[in-house]
């Protein structure tokens, strides 16, 4: 008697996951269709292109793909005039007309194994910007994994110029300043407790060998 109510128990089971692997599958597909017109700019693996100010976005967790790209159709984020990188993606993530495309797209991203890209900024100090990064650590973890608890994105797989390029824009106004956007504003004042432009190129250099 117990082997055949465990036998139609996990029967059940079964019967209730396939709908929901099926589910994930379709949202996969979905996403991958979607994403063909990101991968113009970011690459088909999303390993990012900086000459298309596209960067490395492969393996980042669903739900800050998400975020951001809800921000960006908003308006939230990328109209600022300095932000040329922001205002070529707003435009991008209007296109995603219903929070289904959104939220497919954003997991077949999260999907992707993350990629290394290529370093491009010279001149940091990876022991210097450790002994900075340990503020960063709190939130976005000593490894650079990121916690969504936190709203901190990993990052350990990023690509360098990006992060220089959003550091210097949070510290100069251009991205953060957007009340509409106030998990950003964090990053504001936070940004600024690096002294100077060094300091954020030595943070960089340390971020550059997490993924080691």
């Amino acid at each position: 008697m117990r082997r055949t109510l465990a036998t139609v128990a996990a029967g059940l089971l079964l019967a209730t996951a396939a709908p929901i692997d099926d589910a994930a599958a379709d949202q996969l597909e979905d996403g991958r269709k979607i994403f063909a017109l990101c991968a113009q700019c970011h690459g088909d693996n999303a390993g990012g292109n900086s000459l298309f100010l596209a960067p490395a976005i492969a393996g980042l967790g669903s739900w800050y793909i998400e975020a951001q790209l809800k921000v960006f159709r908003s308006g939230s984020r990328g109209l600022h005039p300095e932000d040329v990188a922001g205002m070529r993606m707003a435009p991008m993530a209007r296109t995603l007309r219903t929070d289904e495309d959104l939220a497919a797209v954003a997991a077949y991203v999260a999907s992707l194994p993350p990629t290394q890209p290529e370093r491009e900024i010279d001149g940091g100090d990876p022991e210097r910007g450790k002994t900075h990064y340990a503020l960063c650590s709190s939130c976005h973890a000593v490894d650079g994994a990121g916690n969504p608890a936190m709203n901190a994105p990993g990052f350990k797989y990023a690509s360098d110029w990006y992060l220089l390029s959003q550091m210097q824009k949070f510290r100069a106004g251009v991205r953060g300043a957007n009340p509409a956007n106030p998990i950003a504003a964090m990053m504001g004042p936070m940004s600024m407790v690096l002294p100077d432009e060094q300091a954020l190129i030595d943070v960089v250099a340390h971020i550059m060998t997490l993924s080691k």
